[in-house]
């Protein structure tokens, strides 16, 4: 059987452009555990990022501006902040600042391996099988460029098994590098590649298209569909029918005839996807993780029935037993191991994208590919409204309160407000005078009729909620009572008390009242005390005696 150890997979820029437009936007960063340290500020900023790590405890983002940014526990260095110290606030690697990330992947170290958009390479983390690339065994405490063998080469696709890597470059040259010890660098013998090295043997005159990693295999998709494989074979992972190791590339016969696009791996097993739509999948299935309906491993290429649609995405994980797909018409499955749970066939779930499977439902939540967050500049109902209020160029009419227009809506207004739809219904005017309220405490109001929230301070939430009050606006007094307690301190709490009686909020009056006896000597000496209405002060003191406030 395969070691207990994670596999890697490859996360590449063009594979996205394809076939993640459709889901970016619904796209959340925040369903990775990780990302529950980043304050909403900093998840608005993020156009990239990666969750990776033995239990997802390490995360890389790129945000608008193009800075790069780790945090997480820096197992090996892995974080590239030159130390290997674990941070739970963002630390800056500015060698790749202003880079544009083109791709990443990650080993089981773990080591990580980025490629620009320029083509350039930087590795870093563990090393103590050489897949860095940079001739040592030495772990890279920060990002370094790998140039051996790789000069004037532009790499547009990025791999890496447990401990070794894997590069594609733009005219489909594969080179590896790192552990070799089951021939997963495709040199012909078992022994570690220090640097870079062409992949050559059935590769050599062939132009590849897509490569991956599995934990210590790897394979490369070649332009005319056919499907190359090297390396450990101890669960039939590379399809060949057998179960012995390949240290050289070998063409899988049993595809022959079908055009492979793309091929995607996991733990022990892996997945292609034709041209036409259709999914093979081989390799272990102790998960149930081929989706073939039982958990017998499979060494050939076996038929995977998603869906009567076309398939367009396939999706599998270093870290998990899981397996993924997204169909033309945006339906997407899982199968294998799903939160514990073993599911042999492909089961249909409610995302939008199969990133979120792995987030949801594989341990540890990680990401099979480099995220791409595009900004999302569609406004919904809510946001449309809240940026029309107190606009003139679309009103149809006017508030003058205090000598100042508001500008609203009419129809909005009386659908919003029992109030104005009585008193609008019948109404022409393009102007309304209001003289029993601020101009503050009524702006407020129609606002909150356009945003369902309210930004006064305390003293104007009293007015509001008179305001409130007067039109049965029975959400907006609970929101006037939570501003109201918010604010409260011992210069005002006599005022917020008296409005509370005054407005009959019981709630609010109680917690007033809690407040000024837990601060009695303070505010027994404020202005507004001293000039507290004669029957609420008598009802203050009757009360408080009752409570023991005046006791020794």
């Amino acid at each position: 059987m395969e070691a207990e150890s994670p596999v890697s997979h490859g996360v590449t820029a063009k594979m996205i452009q394809a076939t993640f437009l459709s889901a970016l936007k619904m796209l959340d960063v925040g369903k990775w555990p990780i990302f529950a340290l980043c304050s909403q500020e900093e998840l608005k900023l993020i156009r990239q990022a990666c969750v990776f790590g033995s239990a997802g405890n390490e995360v890389l983002y790129a945000t608008e501006n193009d800075e790069v940014f780790v945090r997480g526990t820096n197992c090996s260095g892995c974080l590239g902040t030159g130390d290997i110290q674990s941070t739970i606030e963002p630390r800056r690697l500015d060698t790749l600042c202003g880079k544009k990330l083109a791709c990443l992947s990650y080993g089981s170290g773990p080591h990580v391996v980025v490629a620009t958009a320029e083509g350039e390479v930087y590795t870093w983390g563990h090393n103590a099988y050489s897949q860095l690339g940079n001739g040592t065994t030495n772990h890279g405490l920060v990002p370094c460029q790998v140039s051996t063998n790789l000069v004037n080469k532009k790499v547009i696709e990025v791999a890496c098994g447990s401990h070794h890597s894997m590069v594609l470059t733009s005219d489909g040259e594969v080179y590896a590098w790192g552990y070799n010890n089951s021939g997963q660098v495709g040199s012909g013998s078992t022994a570690n590649q220090p640097i870079p090295r062409r992949v050559t043997s059935c590769l050599q005159n062939k132009i590849a298209v897509n490569i991956a990693c599995g934990q210590m295999c790897s394979i490369a998709v070649v332009e005319n569909g056919e499907v190359f494989v090297w390396g450990y074979n101890g669960n039939g992972q590379l399809g060949l029918g057998s179960s012995g190791n390949q240290p050289t590339p070998c063409r899988i016969a049993a595809l022959q005839g079908i055009r492979v696009q793309r091929v995607a791996c996991g733990y022990a097993h892996t997945l292609v996807l034709t041209d036409e739509g259709q999914l093979y999948a081989w390799g272990a299935n102790s998960y149930g993780q081929l989706g073939t309906g039982n958990k017998s491993n499979q060494s050939y290429p076996a038929p995977v029935i998603v869906d009567k649609d076309r398939v367009v995405e396939i999706a599998a994980c270093h870290s998990a037993h899981t397996s993924a797909a997204k169909t033309q018409g945006g339906h997407v499955y899982m199968w294998g191991q799903c939160r514990g749970q073993s599911v042999i066939l492909p089961h249909l779930t409610h995302f939008a994208c199969t990133d979120d499977v792995f987030a949801c439902f594989a341990t540890p939540a990680v990401t099979w590919r480099l995220l791409s967050v595009e900004p999302d500049d569609h406004l919904t109902v809510a946001q449309s409204l809240k940026k029309e209020f107190d606009n003139p160029d679309t009103a149809d009419l006017k508030f003058l309160v205090d000598g100042k227009y508001i500008h609203v809506h009419k129809v909005l207004l009386k659908i919003r407000c029992e109030h104005f739809r009585s008193i609008l219904s019948n109404n022409d005017d393009e102007i309304i005078e209001m003289s029993e309220f601020s101009y503050q405490v009524f702006r407020a109001f129609l606002e909150y009729l356009y945003t369902d929230s309210i930004n006064l301070p305390p003293e104007d939430a009293i007015g509001l909620l008179d305001l409130a009050t007067l039109y049965g606006e029975n959400r907006l007094k609970k929101l006037c009572q939570q501003t109201i307690k918010q604010g409260i301190c011992e210069e005002n709490a006599i005022a917020l008390l008296s409005a509370a009686v005054k407005y009959e909020a019981q709630d609010l009056e109680e917690f007033c009242f809690r407040f000024c006896i837990n601060h009695l000597t303070v505010v027994t000496q404020t202005p507004g005390f001293a000039e507290m209405d004669h029957d609420l002060l008598k009802n203050f003191i009757s009360k408080a005696s009752r409570v023991g406030a005046f006791k020794n």
